[in-house]
């Protein structure tokens, strides 16, 4: 699989017009048996270096999908990380957030949610919801009773800005960030919603909500746009992902994350000459019994 990282993160400080990027590229696979053993082949390796990351028990790693409605970060979320040992990964959903979360800053609902060493945590949505949605429908602003005015672009440069510290600080506290933006195109989200309704197993994914929020698209262009520009940074860089073809996100998304906890060099643990006599003496007792 030849495929550049570089090619999708967004560097600190870089221009993003998300209009201007692309939504697909070339595959990344010859044919649909070459990108199952490809897939397979990342989620093997995935599954090794996971077991040697929860051993290593230094850093934590979270993972964050944002999208636009039928971008595939559930699929991407099911596939990629298959193979990886169930009690070393939690993922989290993030919807509306509750009276008693709204009573709390816009950090506070993930917090909790966050992973331990060792574990690999992913967030289905997250607290980029409030530079997002919130930007996109500011009476949710205005229903949460927070402080500030959605009017003012000073008010999104703080969010950005606590955002930004915020990641900072769990970078200095072990937690490595990834980041990924499933960037699908208008055209093929149409195509992915009229799939939702003439399928009858998927129409139960259908929301009239998707066709109000699909009205807001340029919106969110620029919220997503604007968002990425500032918050991507080397601790906690985003990657834009061209998901019009679900198979080469999903190979794209397995190789960042295998790349990055990989380069984390994650290793078992050294047995001390301590604990190496205490497992010959274990042996030498279980051998006897």
């Amino acid at each position: 699989m030849d495929f550049d990282i570089s090619s999708v993160r967004i560097t600190p400080g870089e221009k993003v017009d998300l209009t201007q990027r692309p939504t697909r590229i070339d595959d990344l696979y010859v044919d649909k048996i070459e990108y199952k053993a490809l897939l397979k082949a990342n989620v093997q390796r995935l599954s090794d270096q996971q077991e040697r990351f929860f051993a290593h028990d230094r850093y934590a790693l979270l993972i964050v999908f944002q999208a636009m409605d039928t971008a595939g970060k559930d699929g991407c979320i099911e596939h990629v990380l298959s193979g990886v040992n169930p009690q070393g990964c939690i993922v989290h959903s993030f919807r509306h957030p509750s009276a008693t979360e709204l009573q709390h800053d816009f950090l506070w609902r993930t917090t909790e949610a966050l992973p331990a060493r060792g574990m690999i945590g992913v967030f289905n949505r997250s607290y980029y919801e409030e530079v997002l949605v919130v930007r996109v429908h500011p009476e949710i602003l205005a229903a949460e009773n927070v402080a500030g005015s959605a009017e003012r672009e000073s008010f999104w440069r703080h969010r950005f800005e606590s955002i930004n510290d915020y990641e900072r600080h769990l970078h200095r506290s072990g937690t490595r960030i990834i980041k990924f933006f499933l960037h699908i195109s208008k055209k093929e989200q149409k195509k992915r919603l009229l799939s939702r309704i003439d399928d009858p197993d998927k129409r139960w994914k259908f929301s009239p909500n998707d066709l109000v929020e699909r009205e807001a698209w340029d919106g969110y262009m620029h919220a997503y746009s604007e968002a990425l520009k500032a918050t991507s940074t080397d601790d906690a860089p985003w990657y834009c992902i061209p998901a019009d073809d679900k198979r080469n996100a999903r190979l794209m998304v397995s190789d960042v994350i295998l790349k990055t906890i990989e380069g984390l060099k994650p290793e078992f643990p050294e047995v001390s000459p301590e604990r190496e006599k205490e497992l010959l003496q274990a042996r030498a007792q279980l051998e006897k019994s």
